[in-house]
């Protein structure tokens, strides 16, 4: 597997991370593995846009969607 080495972490940083992976009882590489492939697999906001720009819309008047919410709520 590949590796990465990230340098000039400032100590603050280094401390908080090294606590929540004590806390989550997993050594630091462990931690920091998890937030990176976390990260990484969820969708950037452009990625979420261009989904939604592919997507077909759907022509909805306003009074329709009035009387769903009447419907809904048991109005006549």
């Amino acid at each position: 597997m590949p590796t990465i080495q990230v340098k000039n972490v400032p100590p603050d940083v280094h401390a908080a991370l090294r606590h929540r992976a004590i806390d989550a009882h997993q050594s630091l590489q462990e931690y920091v593995l998890a937030l990176l492939v976390r990260e990484a697999r969820r969708p950037t906001m452009d990625e979420v846009l261009a989904r939604i720009a592919r997507r077909e819309g759907v022509r909805v008047s306003v009074g329709e969607i009035n009387a769903a919410i009447r419907e809904g709520r048991g109005e006549p």
